[in-house]
């Protein structure tokens, strides 16, 4: 991916995201503090998945009824990749 493909990426998901607030915390619940917000974010969001490659981190989510594979996984999954 290069940086113009980043740059739409990103500009695309800034154009579609909804504001949450987040009025229940799961802290501490991640082994890294900062990720709790990611887990909350997608929790309150009801997201299906949280891509990351940070996978040791992520482990315990799936109690969540979440899954956390790294990009290109992900991307494999929707087709996006063959």
């Amino acid at each position: 991916m290069n940086q113009t493909v980043a740059n739409d990426l990103l500009g695309f998901h800034c154009a579609v995201a909804k504001h949450h607030q987040i009025f229940f915390l799961w802290r501490p619940y991640l082994p890294d503090p900062k990720d709790d917000r990611v887990l909350e974010l997608a929790v309150k969001a009801e997201c299906n998945y949280i891509i990351t490659y940070n996978l040791r981190d992520f482990v315990d989510v799936k109690r969540f009824g979440l899954q956390a594979p790294e990009p290109a996984f992900f991307l494999h999954r929707i087709g996006a990749l063959l």
